[in-house]
């Protein structure tokens, strides 16, 4: 379940789906914290690179913490990266644990199993062609299943151990839901999720 917080930007309450907590480590720089479990008061600010960055130029995060913390320039690029970090981390724990699919023809066969994926994994430099063939495929058995398209082919192949991987699928479970979860976050900090931003 979704809890809700406040983003130290906007003011607007919002489910944690959409945030990025931050949190003061002791030497007092502000560093993002994708997992929400740092200890400390943790700061929100919704996840788009747009807010990240006003956090840091208008010094909010000092403002919110009531404390002489400091943020660097780089936040929203750490932060980004923090976020893909832990995708493909979890990635691979799906690959390792049986998990997940790889390629084409084995996310295809995999719609008709007896446990068909809840998510699909597009890599964003990917041809539309195959990624519209699995979506329709999906569809056609009734199904709808989560279609993650934040990661480019080579994090997906530095993930997984395999050179230019476009087309993944993660069954049901915890981990897909994880990844449903950061992907959604990772959004607002890659070029196609800057629509969010405005």
């Amino acid at each position: 379940m979704q809890r809700e917080r406040r983003c130290i930007v906007s003011g607007e309450i919002m489910p944690d789906s959409q945030l990025v907590r931050f949190v003061a480590a002791p030497d007092g720089q502000v560093v993002p914290d994708v997992a929400a479990k740092l200890p400390g008061r943790g700061l929100w600010v919704s996840a788009t690179r747009k807010a990240v960055t006003l956090a840091v130029e208008k010094k909010l995060f000092a403002r919110a913490a009531k404390a002489n913390v400091a943020a660097t320039a780089d936040l929203a690029e750490r932060t980004e990266k923090a976020l893909v970090t832990r995708m493909l981390g979890d990635l691979g724990i799906a690959r390792r644990s049986g998990a997940l699919v790889l390629g084409f023809d084995n996310v295809l066969r995999a719609l008709d199993s007896a446990r068909p994926p809840a998510v699909l994994i597009e890599a964003i430099d990917g041809s539309g062609d195959g990624k519209r063939k699995l979506y329709n495929a999906a569809h056609a058995r009734g199904m709808k299943p989560e279609v993650l398209e934040c990661l480019t082919s080579a994090e997906l192949g530095l993930a997984l151990g395999r050179e230019n991987v476009i087309h993944a699928a993660v069954q049901p479970g915890g981990l897909a839901e994880r990844l449903t979860f950061d992907a959604e976050r990772l959004q607002g900090f890659r070029p196609a999720g800057n629509e969010r931003d405005s």
